[in-house]
């Protein structure tokens, strides 16, 4: 019976934080009409397709209540706006579904009822996450000090997707061996496990 309710506890917490990150990836699709492009075959580092970022200013607007830091004066143009809105969007978005996950996993790791075991499966999955987040993170930076506009990385156990912007032009195969060269270095997954697609 007890190794009945760890298995449950195990299945109950993988589903959670499953979802949680199913929930991340789908508000940041949905909630910024997120439409990609059809990827061509045979690209051996991997595709890169647009996304249009159109209404995310909407979904900024109300989870953010202050605007983005911007010197007086210094005007953005439209398109920059709208770009910017989607990748401030798309941060929030995954850290609530992190937030929301990562509570559930540290009740489950604090709960001194529960078997060792559970505990330590939960522990371990927060480092996962952990370690996700410190490598979104990395992956945005570098990208952005090779001179990209602006960058948002999601990255799972076994894949990650990177959306970036440019200031101008269509995203290039060098640009996208450059920036899954980054991924793989921070994440050390596969090219076929990386996705790169260009916001617009």
């Amino acid at each position: 019976m007890k190794i009945w309710k760890r298995n449950a506890v195990v299945a109950a917490i993988v589903l959670f934080v499953c979802a949680a990150v199913y929930l991340n990836w789908s508000y940041s699709q949905d909630g910024s009409n997120v439409t990609v492009d059809a990827l061509p075959t045979g690209k051996l580092l991997g595709g890169a397709a647009e996304v249009s970022a159109t209404g995310a200013a909407e979904n900024e607007a109300s989870q953010s209540p202050t605007p983005s830091a911007q010197p007086s004066g210094a005007a953005e143009e439209p398109g920059q706006t709208t770009a910017n809105d989607y990748f401030s969007s798309a941060r929030i978005n995954r850290q609530q579904a992190r937030d929301s996950a990562l509570s559930l996993l540290e009740e489950a790791a604090a709960n001194n009822d529960a078997e060792q075991t559970i505990r330590d499966q939960a522990n371990a999955s927060i480092q996962v996450m952990a370690d996700c987040t410190m490598a979104e993170a990395q992956i945005e930076n570098l990208v952005i000090a090779k001179g990209y506009a602006n960058c948002v990385a999601f990255v799972g156990e076994d894949s990650a997707s990177v959306v970036v912007s440019l200031d101008e032009g269509q995203l290039t195969e060098t640009d996208t061996a450059k920036i899954m060269e980054i991924t793989m270095e921070q994440t050390g997954l596969e090219a076929g496990q990386i996705k790169v697609i260009q916001a617009e």
